[in-house]
Order: structure tokens, then sequence, then C-alpha cells
């Protein structure tokens, strides 16, 4: 656990972290975060672009819609799920469409959940921490670089499509971060925004605080997350920083 100055990050006027009160004090021996919707804004556009793309081929869907059935789904799990939605095979045209929108996103960079770069920049230099997403590492370091937090996790960086063999809603990557770290899960504060990462974030064993200062999250994200059996809910990371203390 970090014996640095018990110290918490504050809150400016536009709901982002303060680091004039210096490093944030952390009871647990490690913190893992996702990644879309924790630290960048990208599960609203994300998904939009998935509705509209069901929408223009005959399947009415609200972006809304789209993240309830599809957010936090990544490979083999996110195209299970749409072709229940679609109730058949994807069209070549969906992939086709997605990569073009990758390829926006990737070139012009997302930006940041409100706070969150402040509060990883706060955090006590030696305390580990690790991302634990269902995105590809190349997305992720990307859109770290894009948000000033390019070494901010060092070559902790995991993904449940590379390196696990079940990703989310299974508990496999929290479990997998919390090894390559070295520390026990049950020491762990885990970041989720999702219910799908959530669902598996609880059932690894660590201590869950879902977020829910991203965009996509509306006035009933809260109870949904808190249903799911998440340890506390944060609506922005001055919150965040207040749990983990």
């Amino acid at each position: 656990m970090s014996t640095d100055a018990p110290m918490r990050v504050g809150l400016d006027a536009e709901g982002r972290g303060d680091r004039s009160s210096g490093p944030i004090a952390c009871r647990f021996d490690a913190l893992l975060f996702d990644f879309d919707g924790v630290l960048i804004e990208s599960e609203y556009a994300g998904n939009r672009q998935i509705a509209e793309y069901l929408t223009g081929i005959g399947h009415p869907t609200t972006p809304e819609r789209a993240m309830d059935d599809f957010m936090g789904l990544a490979g083999a799990d996110f195209h299970a799920a749409l072709e229940r939605r679609l109730g058949g095979p994807i069209p070549a045209s969906f992939h086709a469409a997605r990569a073009v929108e990758d390829e926006r996103a990737m070139r012009e960079g997302i930006g940041e959940v409100a706070g969150a770069a402040s509060f990883v920049r706060a955090l006590p230099p030696g305390l580990p921490r690790a991302i634990v997403s269902s995105s590809r590492t190349d997305w992720i370091r990307r859109h770290l670089d894009h948000i000033g937090l390019a070494d901010a996790f060092g070559e902790h960086i995991y993904s449940g499509r590379e390196h696990v063999a079940r990703g989310k809603p299974a508990p496999d990557l929290y479990l997998y971060g919390a090894a390559r770290l070295g520390v026990a899960i049950g020491r762990c504060a885990i970041i989720e925004d999702s219910p799908v990462g959530a669902t598996g974030a609880v059932a690894s064993g660590g201590h869950v605080i879902g977020l829910t200062a991203g965009r996509h999250c509306g006035p009933a994200y809260a109870d949904r997350l808190r249903t799911i059996g998440v340890a506390a809910v944060a609506a922005d990371f001055g919150e965040v920083a207040a749990l983990i203390a």
C-alpha cells in the first residue's frame, strides 16, 4: 500500500481534477482502470455509429439502446450480441463502416472523460496501476498519448482480446491485470463504467467503483451498476479520489 502523504485531489470549476492538493491518498495496493468510458469519451461516439448503421439497414436503434446491448463487449462476444440484435449474420458492410470509424478516431484522437488525466497524474508515483480493457492495446496507447498519459501505465496495458481467453464479462482480465502487478485482486480497486465490465469486475473479487462521469451515463446508470453489486458509485473523479482514500 502506498505510504504517500494522505492528500486527495479536488475539483476545479469544470469538474476536473485539481492537483494543487498533492498526491491522492489510496488505501488500496493497486488500481485497475477500464478504458473506454472511464478514461476517454469513446462509448457514446462508438455506440452512436452502431445505432446509425443499424437504423440505416432497417433495425431502428438509438445510441442508448446500442449502449444497453453492446457496451463493454468486444470480439466474439460483441459479434454474437450484434447477430442476436440482427437475427442473423453480420453484413460485411458493418465491418467496413466500423473500420472507417476506427480509422477516424485513431487519426483525430478521442478526448478524456472529465478529470481523468488529472486524476491519474495525481496518483502516488509508486502506486501500481493497470488498464484492463476490451479494446486493442494499439487503440489504448494511441488515446493515452492523445490525452497526455502515454507513460502513465508503463507496460501494464491489458486487453481482453489479446491477453486472456475469456474477455468481459468474465473476471479473467481483472485477475490477469492484478497478477501482472503482483497484487492480490482483493487489494485492488477497479474503476468501471459499463454493466458488462462491472459484472466481471465484481466477480473477480476486487473492490469495484462504478464511474458515471462519461457522457454516455444517463440518470438511471448508477442504479444499474449498484444492482450488479459494485461497492460504490462515483459521479466524477473527485468522488473516486474520496472513495479510495
